[in-house]
């Protein structure tokens, strides 16, 4: 064992695991502590209605965020390595948190050009820029230790099932209640059909970029870990004493 820490590499990476596993779960909870903040916090608004607060892309992702990190800390406490699956989840469920903060930093932004303003209480402040920033962190974490297999790069075409699949229901349900959960998706505020497209196709690229990047930054991560560790000379094993033969000792 290497005498400045008293630990072999491969007993510290599992001591960065189980780390990485009680940083998960703390993240579970503080993404069910926003969740449930916002809830209470939208109960207030006359116009409140849950089925429109679960419809929103953030809630849901949030709850796609709480589903795939509690696998993951499981796998990091519990076994070496993660299954290849659990990368690709992990991948998606952190693009999900991080759009979905990046598109609310632009709404706010933007909506006084709209004739409104978007208050940012505390519960949105941990599920819009909180959670996704810690989310990356831990995301990150997991590439620099580069013992789970590489991302694939067809993660960039599964990321899109869930936005595809929850653009087309929030589409059918807006124009059944009239009701959209962001303005963009809007046709009344946007202007026309073509600017609904356009905004859909936008968000959709920045999808497909985000992961694309992820992906390339864990396989960059991945190739220079292995290097790294390649490079690194074993420690010898412990040295046999010398056996004296018979005819020595006569």
């Amino acid at each position: 064992m290497p005498a400045a820490t008293g630990l072999s590499p491969e007993a510290r990476i599992r001591r960065a695991r189980r780390l990485l596993g009680v940083f998960r779960l703390c993240l579970v909870v503080l993404e069910l502590v926003a969740l449930i903040g916002n809830f209470r916090y939208v109960q207030g608004f006359q116009s409140f209605a849950t089925a429109n607060f679960f419809s929103y892309f953030t809630i849901q992702s949030a709850f796609i965020a709480v589903v795939t990190l509690s696998i993951a800390a499981v796998f990091a406490l519990r076994a070496p390595r993660d299954p290849a699956w659990l990368g690709i989840l992990r991948t998606m469920a952190t693009v999900y948190v991080v759009l979905s903060g990046l598109v609310f930093a632009v709404i706010v932004a933007e909506s006084s050009s709209h004739g409104y303003r978007v208050d940012v209480p505390w519960s949105d402040t941990l599920l819009h820029f909180v959670v996704p920033a810690l989310a990356l962190v831990a995301w990150t974490t997991d590439s620099v230790l580069a013992v789970n297999p590489k991302v694939p790069w067809s993660t960039v075409g599964w990321v899109l099932v869930f936005p595809v699949g929850w653009l087309v229901y929030t589409l059918i349900r807006g124009a059944d209640v009239g009701w959209y959960p962001y303005f963009f998706l809007d046709e009344a505020q946007v202007g026309s059909v073509a600017g609904v497209v356009v905004s859909c196709a936008i968000v959709l690229g920045i999808f497909l970029a985000l992961t694309s990047t992820l992906v390339f930054v864990n396989r960059l991560l991945w190739r220079r870990a292995r290097d790294r560790r390649a490079r690194q000379p074993r420690s010898p094993g412990p040295t046999t004493a010398p056996v004296e033969s018979p005819a020595s000792m006569r």
